[in-house]
């Protein structure tokens, strides 16, 4: 049995290989970069080799530049939105038996700074929203009219020692470590208040997986519905290293976050049996040990 993974270098596509490869899966990784196959997801013809070439059971699409900054509206619109209608239509025409994952993003959905349900309307509230809308709308497409077993996992916010820099959560946990080693640099964040998931990486590709094991649910959100603050996460990373983090903290005045809350209602596909594992202190340890 095989599968595909589009975006593999990412942190989902590393967890999520580890994962079916335990499951005895050959996974076959595609990246435009480093020592996978070199193929482009925005290319047809590409995706149509791959797809007719190695037939495979399941296509996982995780590629993205995980912004939602106006300036790479045109490569996540090639590579999400343009990379989805590639992969399903090369299912439709070579290996129609195939299971595609598309994964999907909280930040669609208009937010009301309560829990969000899969149910709830989209928002277009950016550009990088815009591509993961049409996605799934051609996810729909095909499903309802073309029998593609096409499922979207709607990501919350969720981390791994493999999160870039760029990220909140590695930013912290690199600078705790460094500070634990006698730096005296200080981190400047933004909204301390802010509330989002903080769920394991490795957890969540543990809900890909139950998703697409299943035929009744298609789409689903796969976050742990359990909301943080980014002053609850420097807490427990700085209380690792014996440290208080106000004593190294600046915090940004001027900044405004996107959202004050992002956190998903996941009753859904903890009705499927997953729910995460791994817990903010945990998460936390895990990130200090390998920063």
């Amino acid at each position: 049995m095989k599968a595909i993974i589009f975006g593999i270098n990412g942190q989902d596509g590393f967890y999520l290989q580890s994962l079916l490869q335990q499951q005895g899966i050959e996974v076959i990784g595609i990246s435009r970069h480093d020592d996978h196959i070199k193929a482009d997801i925005t290319s047809f013809e590409d995706v149509q080799s791959l797809v007719k070439e190695y037939q495979p059971a399941f296509i996982f699409h995780l590629a993205a530049n995980s912004t939602t900054r106006h300036e790479v509206m045109f490569e996540n619109h090639q590579t999400i939105s343009t990379g989805t209608l590639n992969i399903l239509e090369a299912v439709r025409l070579h290996s129609p038996h195939a299971k595609v994952f598309i994964s999907g993003s909280g930040l669609q959905f208009f937010n009301n700074n309560q829990p969000i349900k899969e149910t709830d309307p989209f928002e277009a509230r950016d550009a990088y929203s815009v591509s993961r809308i049409q996605s799934v709308y051609a996810a729909r497409y095909f499903r309802s009219r073309h029998g593609i077993k096409t499922y979207v996992g709607y990501f919350f916010n969720h981390d791994s020692p493999r999160r870039s820099e760029r990220h909140v959560a590695q930013k912290i946990a690199r600078a705790a470590k460094q500070i634990s080693m006698g730096s005296n640099e200080r981190l400047l964040i933004g909204d301390i208040n802010t509330i989002k998931e903080w769920t394991f990486a490795g957890d969540v590709v543990e809900g890909i997986w139950c998703l697409v094991n299943q035929d009744k649910v298609f789409e689903a959100n796969l976050g742990s519905g359990i909301g943080y603050s980014i002053a609850n996460f420097l807490t427990e990373c700085f209380s690792l290293i014996g440290k208080n983090w106000k004593d190294y903290v600046d915090v940004e005045k001027e900044f405004e976050a996107e959202y004050k809350q992002l956190v998903s209602d996941s009753s859904l596909i903890q009705s499927l049996g997953w729910k995460p594992k791994t817990s903010l202190k945990q998460l936390a340890q895990l990130m200090l040990e390998q920063a």
